[in-house]
């Protein structure tokens, strides 16, 4: 089961930004992670039962690094819904 450790970040892009207004954060997980562990680690942690979760796979970019091919790491991205007047930010872990 993932923990804690396997969320990497809360996304703070432009269109996550225009996404938490209307109640929906952006998190970048390891690929490992499920809908389900996440889930739990946000009861747990935080407090916040979602009310939906969406996840997409991000698979790395084939980019060259100094002349050779090298790929970027894979993540996933979870869209959670949150219930309203609830953030992430005003929480503590």
């Amino acid at each position: 089961m993932a923990d804690i450790t396997d969320i990497k970040t809360i996304l703070y892009t432009e269109k996550s930004l225009n996404l938490q207004e209307k109640g929906i954060v952006v998190i970048q997980t390891s690929p490992k992670m499920t809908k389900t562990s996440l889930k739990a680690i946000l009861k747990e942690y935080f407090g916040v039962t979602p009310k939906s979760i969406n996840s997409l796979k991000m698979d790395g970019k084939v980019k060259r690094f100094r002349g050779r091919l090298g790929q970027r790491v894979d993540y996933k991205k979870f869209y959670v819904k949150l219930p309203d007047g609830v953030s992430l930010e005003n929480t503590e872990v």
